[in-house]
C-alpha cells in the first residue's frame, strides 16, 4: 500500500498547522458555546448545532465504501472528530439545552474547490436549519446527516 504524497505527509508534521486548525475547529467551539451558555440557559428551546464532518467519523474513514475512506486530510478530519466529541461531551452536560453535531453534505468551499465537488452552501445549509429548528422534545448528543443519524 502506498502512502499519500509528500505534500500531504508534511501536513503530519506541521505543528502550527496543526494548532490552526484545531484552534478553528474544535476551540473555537468551545469559545462559542460557553459565550453562549447563559444566553442558552434563558431560552425556551435552547439549541446548539455544531458543523461537523464525516471526515471525522472512525466508521467513515476506514470505510472501503465511503468517499472519506480515499481522502487523506489528517488534521481536518481529526479536528472535526474533536468538534462533533465536544458536542457529544456539551449535550451531556447541559440537559436542557439540545446540541447535535451535522455533516452538512459536500459543500462547496474554497477546501472542496481543488477537489471539484460540492453543492451550494444555501443547499446544505437546509440539513444545519432542520436540526436548528427542531422542538424541545428533539434528541440532542447526535451526529446526522441529512439522511439520519451517522456511524461515529
Amino acid at each position: 500500500m502506498q502512502g499519500p504524497p509528500a505534500a500531504q505527509r508534511g501536513q503530519l508534521r506541521d505543528g502550527p498547522k496543526a494548532l490552526r486548525v484545531f484552534d478553528t475547529n474544535a476551540v473555537g467551539i468551545v469559545r462559542v458555546t460557553e459565550a453562549a451558555l447563559p444566553l442558552l440557559r434563558q431560552s425556551s428551546n435552547p439549541t446548539v448545532v455544531t458543523v461537523s464532518s464525516s471526515m471525522g467519523s472512525f466508521w467513515a474513514v476506514t470505510n472501503p465504501e465511503r468517499p472519506e475512506y480515499n481522502l487523506p486530510a489528517a488534521l481536518y478530519a481529526a479536528s472535526k472528530s474533536a468538534a462533533t466529541m465536544l458536542t457529544i461531551q456539551y449535550a451531556k452536560a447541559n440537559p436542557g439545552i439540545t446540541f447535535n453535531a451535522i455533516e452538512p453534505g459536500p459543500t462547496a468551499t474554497d477546501m472542496t474547490a481543488a477537489l471539484g465537488i460540492g453543492r451550494p452552501p444555501a443547499e446544505s445549509a437546509r440539513t444545519v436549519v432542520r436540526l436548528a429548528t427542531l422542538g424541545p422534545d428533539g434528541p440532542s448528543g447526535t451526529f446526522t446527516d441529512e439522511f439520519g443519524p451517522l456511524n461515529w
